[in-house]
């Protein structure tokens, strides 16, 4: 391996090594039954562990069933679901990557049709094809998203079962052979619905000031942190701002990072919006590496190892990012699903010896044959050889 890459050196966090920084991002497939992965995701995952990615993140995974945004969003909240994820992480391992989960609740998002039908929401004659709508969480009753029911305005009873859904999850993500658990606080799910004013109005202890709305998201990271082994690290997805209109800013996301990682957290993963108001806060330009500031700012202001995600597609564009101490580890998501083998080509791009080598033997021993007939003089053999190509063409 050239000592030139960065994106290629190895990475230590606690007790668990990636190979490379490099992490397949989370995304949702819709493909999940009653929560459990289907052999949709042993494909998805297994396709995307075989591109040579250090970190192989499974989709957002809720932690009760009421949790999820649709019928078909995974979910790890039975036992039941253990033996099928760990299937897949044996195989994620078996690649030489590191499998990782993303826990999360969708709050008041929850109760919709899944991403091919625009997340429109459940109607109550959709129960006629076995899908009636039922009723979200959320820090408070507001009709800001539109659903069959307002959510329910989560009292002290409701949070305590949330916050006891991540410590029984953490152990089944345990079972089922996860080295590393991020917390989903981010995309407006019920975390980032906590900590945004936009959609938290209560006027107890988890209300009003920012002290107050950051409490349910610290307490999240201490129930996580505290059930998770203490070898094995914890992320914590952040959206460093609402969004378009929104309230929550990077100033708020500086501040819930550095109480996150006196909590033991840590990496912060920096994506941004899912909430919106109508502040002046200006829409996130979807450019290359939109987010990469955000991963910035965080890193250098709390002295925490980030992941910059969001608009990554290049190879030197994700070299230059961890050059420029921009953040630890870089995520890519749509480009893996347009290129699921970008890892081993970015190994190339950046000239690392043998970038076969990030794939699995089945393919690299092929591929250096390939290599090696590239390099072998077009006349070699002479005579001989131009006699028997033209015998073989007529």
């Amino acid at each position: 391996m050239t000592d030139r890459s960065l994106l290629f050196t190895p990475i230590t966090m606690r007790g668990v090594t990636a190979r490379n920084r490099v992490v397949v991002s989370p995304m949702c497939q819709y493909h999940s039954d009653d929560g459990g992965p289907t052999d949709w995701q042993f494909m998805h995952l297994g396709r995307l562990a075989t591109g040579g990615a250090g970190i192989v993140f499974g989709e957002e995974t809720a932690v009760e069933a009421r949790g999820r945004k649709t019928y078909l969003c995974a979910g790890i909240y039975k036992d039941s679901h253990i033996a099928d994820f760990r299937r897949i992480n044996d195989f994620i391992r078996e690649q030489g990557a590191v499998p990782a989960i993303q826990l999360g609740h969708a709050g008041r998002k929850a109760s919709c049709h899944a991403a091919t039908k625009d997340w429109a929401p459940l109607a109550d004659e959709d129960a006629a094809d076995g899908l009636p709508p039922w009723q979200g969480l959320a820090p408070s009753a507001l009709d800001q998203l539109p659903r069959r029911f307002l959510p329910k305005a989560m009292d002290k009873d409701d949070i305590k079962e949330v916050l006891d859904a991540y410590k029984e999850c953490c152990q089944r993500s345990i079972d089922a052979g996860y080295d590393i658990v991020e917390v989903h606080g981010a995309h407006g799910y019920l975390i980032h619905q906590f900590l945004s004013p936009v959609s938290n109005h209560r006027n107890d202890a988890y209300g009003g000031d920012r002290e107050g709305r950051m409490r349910f998201a610290l307490e999240v990271a201490e129930v996580v942190r505290d059930a998770w082994p203490k070898d094995k690290p914890v992320f914590y997805r952040v959206s460093a701002v609402d969004g378009e209109g929104g309230l929550w800013d990077l100033e708020d996301t500086v501040a819930l990072s550095k109480e996150l990682k006196n909590r033991d957290i840590d990496l912060i993963d920096c994506s941004s919006g899912g909430i919106s108001g109508d502040s002046d806060m200006p829409m996130v330009p979807r450019v290359p590496g939109y987010q990469v500031g955000f991963s910035e700012r965080v890193r250098r202001e709390v002295d925490i190892m980030t992941i910059a995600v969001g608009g990554i597609t290049e190879a030197q564009q994700a070299e230059d990012i961890l050059r420029a101490g921009q953040a630890d580890l870089v995520a890519l998501a749509r480009e893996f699903l347009w290129h699921a083998d970008w890892t081993a080509h970015a190994a190339n791009d950046l000239g690392v010896e043998d970038p076969f080598g990030q794939m699995p033997h089945e393919y690299a021993y092929r591929l250096r044959q390939r290599e090696a007939a590239k390099t072998m003089p077009i006349n070699q053999g002479g005579a001989e050889t131009q006699a028997a190509m033209k015998a073989l063409l007529g």
